[in-house]
């Protein structure tokens, strides 16, 4: 009797456990589940909610599932041409044109009042889904002639809805070489942003999740977009210095002779060239008259440059521009064009003094061989 007794108990044991084992299993899953699905949840302006365990599928009911994602496109404002040598500020408007194209209803769920109100709130929310969120935005320059800054190469936008004109445009600050070919060059902007991708309206079991004021969740999915602005590199005369004859030489004057080559793509109309130097060098012309130059045309220009005796061997870098009238007849000016021209060091002379005083040594000789010559006769 005893051990049919005690029998019994060991099975009600086992009994227990074995469900104890299954509901602690079943639970962990669901767990392990509501946290690996991506879910966000809403937070409405009249709800605050706190951070606490969000819940998953069990917990809400889908009713509507759209259609749609963002669609971002990109303009730039103002004047997309730019001058060679330039540092600007692009200002990049997004728009987000994203639209729904349909809705597909869930039957499987219920038709009575209730849901027939909670799919209502659910459609709602469904219209959320062509908002862009998240926004990250990066210039990219696929030309060496282009540079963008990197304290401004990234932007971020916190939201962008269908139809919505952003307070500011991102600004990006590039800058353009003095040998960029003219032209278009197409920047890359790359776009990473989310969007909801799913809306499920929330039982009244999340109560038990210890979550009040939620009654839907967000699942978001990622999105990217790579888009590109064009700029323009205005045409325009590019000067070069193309050769240097010449040398200088402490204490004298020398000629220089210097080669200007028109690289861009217009005419310079009435060009002149015209040379800077400064201590220990000065010029007697900086000015010399080039003429009108092609585009590919080569000119000369000749300086005469004096360099101080006691200026210092090396090469000198003397600053040189090209002024002309461009096609619409206004003046400009080139950038500086360098010219290197090494100096050397002076032949030694024999000057007045020192031919005065080897006379005069020449002259004490011949005077003593003459005397000693005298002397001899004498003796």
């Amino acid at each position: 009797m005893n051990e049919e007794r005690n029998r019994a108990c060991i099975m009600r044991m086992l009994s227990f456990s074995a469900f104890t084992t299954a509901f602690t299993v079943v639970l962990v899953l669901l767990t392990l589940v509501g946290c690996m699905l991506p879910v966000a949840a809403d937070k409405d302006n009249d709800n605050d909610i706190s951070d606490l365990l969000l819940p998953n599928y069990v917990f809400s009911t889908n009713y509507y599932d759209s259609f749609g994602t963002p669609d971002i496109y990109a303009s730039l404002l103002g004047d997309p041409e730019f001058e060679r040598g330039e540092t600007v500020h692009l200002k990049v408007n997004l728009v987000n044109k994203g639209a729904i194209y349909g809705f597909k209803y869930d039957t499987r769920v219920g038709n009575d009042t209730d849901d027939h109100s909670l799919s209502m709130k659910e459609l709602e929310y469904e219209m959320r889904r062509t908002a862009a969120v998240g926004i990250k935005a990066e210039m990219i320059s696929g030309t060496t002639y282009i540079e963008v800054e990197p304290d401004t190469g990234i932007r971020t936008m916190e939201s962008l809805f269908p139809g919505e004109m952003p307070e500011h445009p991102l600004t990006f600050t590039i800058t353009i070489s003095n040998k960029a070919p003219a032209g278009v060059y197409y920047l890359q902007l790359p776009l990473s942003y989310q969007y909801q991708s799913q809306v499920r309206i929330t039982t009244n079991n999340v109560v038990r999740l210890g979550l009040t004021g939620m009654d839907h969740i967000t699942y978001y999915a990622s999105g990217n977009k790579t888009l590109l602005i064009p700029v323009y590199v205005k045409a325009s005369p590019r000067f070069e210095v193309t050769g240097i004859s010449g040398n200088l030489v402490a204490g004298e004057t020398h000629a220089i002779d210097v080669t200007y080559k028109n690289t861009g793509e217009l005419t310079a109309e009435d060009a002149t060239a015209r040379m800077v130097v400064m201590r220990p060098l000065s010029i007697g012309q900086s000015v010399v008259r080039l003429g009108t130059m092609a585009p590919g045309e080569s000119r000369s220009a000749s300086f005469s440059v004096v360099a101080n005796s006691d200026a210092v061997i090396k090469t000198y870098g003397i600053d040189s521009e090209i002024k002309y009238y461009d096609e619409q007849g206004e003046i400009t000016i080139s950038d500086n064009l360098e010219v290197s021209v090494p100096l050397e060091r002076a032949e030694r002379k024999i000057g007045a003094f020192e031919l005065a005083l080897a006379g005069m040594i020449i002259l004490l000789i011949f005077i003593a061989v003459n005397v000693l010559r005298n002397l001899k006769k004498y003796e």
